[in-house]
This record gives structure tokens, sequence and C-alpha cells, in this order.
């Protein structure tokens, strides 16, 4: 049996397929691919009433998106530790400063009540972060945000094909962004998206991921340029490539299968992982979840141990992730108390979730957790 891998893209005929026409029809920078994928994740997520903009990247989606909300030097972003390194970058590359919260315990998303404690007359944003296989309270955001008018940046790089208490994410945040990179549960090789409430917001992407240039996405999306146009704001080459769209494109047609083979494997982890008592497993039902990463906890004087058990025996982990205020670059940024954070990274270990994981493969990985546990 072949090696077990953390992640594994879902690639096959269709998408090979659609990446040969896409570069036969020789038009290989944003073109009519990037509009029918605008137009396709738009439906898959129910944003009738918004507005989707692909761009190259899930980074340069959280840079724009915090571009986009008015952050600036000098302002503060509360953000969870346990989070993305891009999105720490992000936060430093509008020249603003992230203040580190600590997470719920049971999902793993931003304590907001930690955040609270956090609020200073530099906060401007708060990012929020679905993890894995759990939601944040977006109730909870939304109320809080209101209560010291702050944008939101919501995170959404884990949770594409998840719904909150039945609206499906993407459709109903402030700021919303996916990721769509080698990895996620859709890929475009590398790409990114945001959802946006307004027309207005809708433009200025449109510049600023095409280095500031105002050419019409009407004009591109037909695989033409405009060749007089104005320069009015800053801008970067965020723009996502048509063979990048032609691949998202194939894997959106197959969003409700991946789903359905994702949540199987999580199913299957949690029913089978559950009687082994020096693991924690997630507190979730999987009810209109579209799983990302599946993680389990465990003793951090075992966890090398487990991972070097596995490796021996084909299976790759993971570790998502090491804590923002950990490295070098961010240790001397606001911070709140971070108790959670801090043991959850010691603890945390990723499993191999794939879509159309074979049953080989996931009874593997649960058999030899095993054989280390129970002796």
């Amino acid at each position: 049996m072949d090696n077990i891998p953390v992640f594994k893209p879902l690639i096959q005929d269709e998408e090979i397929h659609a990446a040969v026409e896409s570069l036969e029809q020789g038009w290989l920078g944003m073109g009519k691919y990037v509009g029918k994928f605008e137009e396709e994740l738009q439906k898959a997520v129910y944003a009738d009433s918004k507005h989707v903009v692909a761009l190259s990247t899930g980074h340069a989606a959280l840079h724009l998106g915090l571009m986009l909300a008015g952050v600036k030097r000098g302002d503060e972003v509360i953000t969870p530790s346990f989070n993305n390194i891009a999105d720490l970058q992000a936060i430093l590359a509008v020249e603003a400063e992230p203040v580190f919260c600590d997470i719920n315990p049971d999902t793993l998303c931003i304590d907001i009540k930690k955040a609270e404690l956090l609020i200073g007359p530099k906060t401007k944003a708060i990012i929020v972060m679905d993890y894995g296989c759990m939601l944040c309270d977006h109730d909870q955001v939304k109320e809080f945000a209101k209560k010291y008018h702050l944008r939101v940046i919501h995170d959404a790089a884990h949770s594409l094909g998840s719904k909150y208490k039945g609206h499906p994410i993407g459709s109903f945040s402030d700021i919303c962004m996916f990721s769509f990179d080698p990895v996620k549960t859709i890929t475009c090789i590398d790409g990114g998206a945001l959802v946006v409430n307004t027309e207005k917001e809708k433009q200025a992407l449109h510049e600023m991921r095409l280095i500031g240039m105002g050419q019409p996405a009407s004009i591109m999306y037909q695989n033409k340029r405009a060749w007089t146009y104005d320069v009015s704001r800053l801008g970067f080459r965020y723009h996502m490539s048509n063979l990048h769209a032609a691949i998202g494109i194939q894997q959106l047609y197959k969003l409700e299968e991946i789903i359905r083979s994702r949540l199987e494997v999580s199913v299957f982890y949690n029913e089978t992982l559950c009687h082994i008592n020096e693991i924690t497993i997630p507190k979730s039902n999987f009810k209109d979840i579209c799983p990302f990463v599946y993680y389990i906890r465990v003793a951090p004087e075992c966890r090398d141990g487990l991972r070097d058990h596995l490796q021996k025996r084909g299976i790759d982990t993971g570790i998502h992730w090491q804590p923002g205020h950990s490295f070098n670059l961010f240790k001397n940024y606001r911070k709140g108390t971070l108790e959670v954070t801090e043991k959850v990274s010691k603890e945390i270990l990723s499993l191999p979730l794939h879509s159309n994981m074979s049953e080989q493969s996931r009874e593997k990985v649960v058999s030899e957790i095993k054989t280390f546990y129970i002796k």
C-alpha cells in the first residue's frame, strides 16, 4: 500500500481536460474562465445578494480584504494566535499590528469573550477563522463587531461547503475569504476569493487585483483587453489565471461529492477513535460540516512518538499550527492570556483526510493508532 499523505487533491480526468482546453485556447491570464469560476462559486455558497471576486491566493484575499476594510498603518487587528501565518502576514502587509487572542477549547476558534478584553483605541478589525471541522460562533462575532464598530474578516479557508445554522459559509459574512491552494477542499492549484457586500467593494477589488488598472472585468472575461484605462488606487498582481479557474470550475461541480466523502471519513474517525482514552476527538456531529482538517489531540509527551510510529508505517501526519505569537517576527505584539492556545498547540495532530479516501487507507490509519495505544 502506498504512503498515505495528510492531504491529497482530487484531480481526475475532468480537471485535466479543462486545463488542457484552457492552455490550448492560449489566453493564459485573467479571462472567461475566471468569470465563470466566480459565477459557480457564488452559486455554491448561495451568495446571491453578494459579490464574488477571484484572486491568486488566499493570502492575496486576506491582504485585499484588510485594505477593503480600511485597515492601515498603526491600526490593530484582533486575531487568534492559533491561526495560519498568511493571516498574520496580511496584517503586517497593511502596516497594521496583530493582537493575539485565545481560542475556545471546544471549537479551536476565536474566543470572543477574551477578544473583548483586547479592544483598544486602535482596534479596527477582527479576523475570525473556522478551523478544521469546526465553525466560529458567527452570531456572537456579529454582535461583537456591531458593539465595537469593527469590520470582520472571515477566514473561511477551512469551511467551504459548510453551513452555519443552515446558512452556507460565504453567504452571510461581512468580508469572507476562501482559499483554493493545492491542499484545500477544492483546489485551483493556487487561488483565493473574496465575497463582499456591495458593487462598490467589488469594483475596488477588481482594480486592486490588477495592479490598480481600471480594465473592466466584463471585457477581460471575454478573453480581451481594454488598452485604455485609468489607475486611481494602489494595486497588486493578485488576479486569478484562466488555467487555475478552469480547474476550479470542475472542482466546484464536484463539491457535493467531496463533502459527502470527507464527512464519511471524519465520522468514521470519530466513531472508531472515541474509544481510546488517550485521544481527544473533535466535538462535532459533522451536521452541515464539510471537514477540511481532521485533527486529534494527544498528550504532548506522546505526540512525537505517535507521529514517528505512524510515519514508519507509511502514514503522514501534520501539526496545524504553531501559534503566531511563538514566532520571532510576532513575539513583541500585544496579546491576551493564551492558555488554551498554548495547550492545544502542543497536543494537536492532523490525520490524513482526502476526498474519495479509500476504506483501506482510513482503516489503516485507525488500526495503526490503536497499535500505538492499545498494547
